[in-house]
């Protein structure tokens, strides 16, 4: 079985590893990105980044970034799946939602309660029939008009008059009184499709809410461990991803370290693309000298200067990730173990062969 190329040839995975060493220990600005992995190969993954004085970025920072900054800035009332599956007799869904993990457990699984579900803007036709035995009723339809739309939900549940908007008044009148009879409710929204302001708007809705009743929030994040690499990030470095390691210590700027704004703007000149969930190929046409790991199967538009070919976590050798319908991190045993090396294994690989130790500053 081919495991590694160089500019698309087959060799050996000692040769592949011994170019990509060579391909780091040249760089003057290397970036680690894609970063879909497990927590292993997160945390070798940081490790070489700040060995190197690299930057290091996740493909699904930007929806990340936008979350925890209302976090950070105004607060979040969170619950888990398993709680919000157990008492929730109300969801309060937020735009367009993918319907798997807990969406599909809370919404069209087989929850303990029947529960009353409202759906703002779901940009979507099938919205009602996901919904299985509960109702669904649906409020507004674009997700550009759900600014307005909780604007005017959180005014009704002041008490406060309101203008004239897209939505009738009686349904905002109906909503927002079945909101404040609610025993347990909870907020959901997927943070890859509700912008950043929206999502602290309907934070502030939660916090309305919770004058009165009880309700709280469940933001569903990406795929590819994404919050599970966002974590990692935090306690090894104690800041998000989009840092950067030149200086000799973490440096966090999200519009700095953007992996998309180095690639166009020519300011790195090394790339290390991870991608172990899904034969993901970098979204970029042109880039420097690149470094792929990622299933074989990955299609390129421009062959990577080196590929090596790794194993999907949990399917290919055991790992540690997030695990949304849980809420946590879980250790899961491989389902198909096969040769493939891990992320941490490859990485560890190029990290043990480098001509030199300790990071570059600037």
């Amino acid at each position: 079985m081919e495991r590694a190329w160089i500019a698309g040839e087959p060799v050996a995975l000692d040769a592949a590893v011994a170019e990509a060493a060579k391909l780091v220990a040249a760089s003057n600005q290397p970036l680690i990105t894609g970063l879909g992995t497990d927590i292993a190969g997160a945390r070798a993954a940081i490790s070489l980044a700040q060995r190197i004085g690299a930057v290091i970025d996740h493909m699904h920072a930007e929806s990340l970034l936008g979350d925890l900054d209302i976090a950070r800035s105004s607060g979040l009332m969170l619950t888990t799946p398993a709680e919000a599956d157990a008492h929730a007799d109300t969801l309060l869904l937020a735009g367009p939602l993918s319907q798997s993990g807990p969406f599909q457990q809370l919404v069209s699984g087989s929850a303990r309660m029947a529960r009353r579900i409202f759906w703002l803007c779901p940009e979507n036709d099938g919205a009602t029939a996901a919904a299985g035995r509960h109702s669904v009723r649906l409020v507004g339809r674009e997700s550009r008009d759900l600014p307005v739309l909780l604007a005017a939900l959180r005014a009704r549940i002041a008490g406060r008059s309101i203008g004239k908007t897209a939505i009738a008044a009686r349904t905002l009148e109906q909503v927002s009184r079945d909101l404040k009879a609610s025993r347990f409710g909870v907020a959901i929204w997927s943070v890859a499709h509700v912008e950043a302001l929206t999502i602290e708007m309907l934070c502030g809705l939660v916090d309305d809410l919770n004058a009165t009743t009880r309700f709280s929030t469940l933001p569903l994040f990406p795929a590819d461990n994404a919050l599970g690499a966002l974590q990692v990030c935090g306690w090894m470095t104690g800041l998000p991803m989009r840092t950067g390691f030149g200086r000799g210590y973490p440096h966090h700027d999200p519009w700095l370290f953007d992996s998309r704004r180095l690639i166009g703007c020519g300011e790195t000149d090394c790339v290390i693309w991870i991608s172990a969930y899904r034969a993901e190929a970098p979204p970029w046409r042109e880039a420097a000298p690149t470094i792929a790991l990622t299933a074989a199967e990955a299609g390129f538009q421009v062959p990577p200067r080196v590929h090596i070919a790794v194993g999907t976590p949990a399917v290919d050798h055991g790992a540690v990730h997030y695990a949304p319908s849980t809420g946590t991190l879980v250790a899961v045993a491989a389902s198909q173990p096969s040769e493939l090396i891990s992320v941490a294994d490859a990485i560890s690989r190029i990290a043990s062969v480098l001509p030199y130790d300790g990071a570059r500053r600037c």
